[in-house]
């Protein structure tokens, strides 16, 4: 086999047997891996492909922050899933405001935003474990 396969193959498998709280941390690694490549894209030198790669790294970034987004239930009482929807909203906002002025402000106001949440939730992973063991 193949290493492509290899890690097509692992990828699948740790997806498939991930808890729902282990696949949403892997959305925001997701994120964060495409934050960075977009953010990577200002330093290539061709104009054409440093547009194509921020634009397609930040178009996958929005993706997954839409799905975040759908994930929410906005039934449960509380103002946490409301907070969070609207954050995914600012965060998909400057994304295209970066892909449109290709500037990388905004994406550094994501990324860290979006880190502190990722931290936040493995912690929170963390701690369930440590309490259902």
């Amino acid at each position: 086999m193949r290493p492509s396969q290899l890690a097509s193959s692992y990828k699948s498998v740790a997806i498939t047997t991930a808890s729902p709280g282990q696949l949403v941390l892997m959305l925001f690694d997701g994120a964060l891996r495409f934050l960075a490549t977009a953010t990577h894209g200002f330093q290539v030198e061709s104009i054409a492909v440093r547009n194509e790669q921020i634009h397609n790294n930040l178009v996958k970034a929005q993706k997954i922050l839409r799905e975040l987004q759908c994930s929410l239930d906005l039934k449960v009482d509380g103002e946490f899933p409301k907070t969070m929807f609207a954050l995914y909203d600012f965060m998909i906002e400057q994304l295209q405001t970066a892909n449109i002025t290709k500037e990388l402000a905004p994406i550094g106001v994501v990324e860290r935003l979006l880190s502190e949440i990722r931290g936040a939730w493995a912690q929170m992973l963390e701690q369930s474990a440590t309490l259902a063991a």
